[in-house]
């Protein structure tokens, strides 16, 4: 038998999937429901409403580039900057082989619900956070470093970074092609950050 947590996992997988595919208001719960095999009847014994999921899912979402992230972080002999390079750079050559589709859970859903379900902003706002923060860790380590300026704080700099990036994403999207996202980690992680 599948535990519940599981079975949460799972719908908060779909989740994702269908969220990124087609927005909150074109991704229905009897869909994601019949797709991870549980009745409609049970969804909310794991969430009390479409709005919850959706927060819960924005959570569920950015844990996996929080772990990534952290993961460059924590190669050994490699300065911040340079692990913040090669996280982005991954991120790019996926984005092109899966010919430029999603982009970012998190700006798709700040355009379409960001200013209309408070649960939904709140959780939006955590995520960007938390993203943003542990780029200000490896910004911050990359000034100890002495390979990036000092007269900019690591946070102002880590929140360009991803204000920039999501800029980034939505051009990819209407010009089917990641050189906007190229551009935008040369023009800040090979120069504007660069001591």
């Amino acid at each position: 038998m599948i535990s519940k947590q599981v079975k949460r996992e799972k719908l908060l997988d779909q989740g994702v999937q269908m969220l990124m595919a087609q927005g909150y208001h074109g991704t229905g719960l009897k869909e994601i429901l019949d797709i991870v095999n549980i009745p409609k009847g049970s969804f909310y014994n794991y969430f009390s409403s479409k709005e919850e999921f959706a927060a819960e899912a924005i959570t569920h979402y950015i844990e996996h580039f929080i772990l990534r992230l952290n993961g460059h972080l924590q190669t050994p002999k490699v300065d911040g900057l340079i692990a913040l390079k090669n996280y982005y750079a991954e991120l790019i050559i996926e984005l092109e082989q899966a010919n430029f589709k999603g982009g970012c859970l998190l700006g798709n859903l700040m355009g379409e619900i960001g200013d209309t379900s408070e649960v939904c902003r709140q959780s939006l706002m955590d995520a960007v956070e938390r993203y943003s923060d542990l780029q200000k860790i490896a910004l911050t380590r990359a000034q100890e470093e002495g390979v990036v300026r000092k007269d900019r704080s690591a946070k102002s700099m880590a929140d360009l970074l991803v204000s920039s990036w999501q800029g980034a994403l939505l051009r990819m999207k209407i010009e089917q092609s990641v050189q906007p996202l190229h551009e935008c980690c040369h023009a800040l992680l090979d120069d504007y950050f660069k001591v």
